[in-house]
């Protein structure tokens, strides 16, 4: 399996968790997403953007990363080109670091929606926060290695049919569950998570490590 690490413009925080999913792999960051290149202490390989958002004072080492230049004005994104690139270089799993949050809140929606594409033509994507994680679920059953009292939602993309969740606190055996319904929103790990699902698209987004109350 070919991992790639695409740097996102949002939210990331590293954790010991983050690290370990980043380990060994190759690295492609998206405009500002080069920002989380110091944090990680990772240096990419590629460097992908309009370049209208690059962090000031960068290091030598990341100031030096071939880049591929688009302009402003084009028909997809930073991340998503970022993400064909890695693609074109062989990439069979995907971890979009720095997926969430940020300025703009269209371009979290594009990577969730992104993600499900990807899943759906075979490959593996995980979205994360470092402090949040998203998966696609896909038919199926998939087992997760979170911990008891992790929180988790399940974002359903359309209308959910077959929905099992088991290993929580709040279980579910195949139900329908329309979309746009708050149903499957907060729940809890208990045990060993599984969910599986007969049919639809939705998104597992858990919180391994959540961030202290403000």
């Amino acid at each position: 399996m070919s991992t790639f690490t695409i740097l996102l413009g949002g939210d990331l925080i590293r954790t010991p968790r983050l690290d370990r999913q980043v380990e060994g792999s190759r690295v492609i960051a998206a405009d500002a997403g080069i920002g989380h290149a110091r944090l990680l202490g990772l240096v990419p390989e590629l460097w992908v953007g309009d370049f209208d958002s690059v962090p000031a004072n960068l290091p030598d080492d990341l100031a030096c990363v071939p880049r591929r230049t688009f302009p402003a004005e084009k028909d997809q994104t930073d991340g998503e080109l970022a993400i064909a690139a890695a693609l074109e270089r062989g990439a069979t799993r995907l971890v979009l670091a720095g997926a969430f949050g940020g300025r703009r809140a269209d371009h979290a929606f594009l990577h969730l929606a992104l993600a499900l594409r990807l899943a759906e033509a075979g490959t593996d994507v995980l979205l994360t926060s470092g402090a949040q994680e998203g998966i696609p679920l896909l038919r199926g059953t998939a087992g997760f290695d979170y911990a008891d009292g992790t929180l988790f939602s399940v974002l359903g993309f359309s209308e959910l049919d077959g929905l099992t969740v088991t290993g929580a606190k709040w279980p579910l055996a195949h139900v329908r569950v329309a979309f746009g319904s708050s149903l499957t929103i907060s729940n809890e790990v208990k045990g060993h998570l599984e969910i599986a699902l007969d049919h639809g698209s939705a998104m597992l987004l858990a919180h391994p490590y959540p961030l202290p109350e403000s």
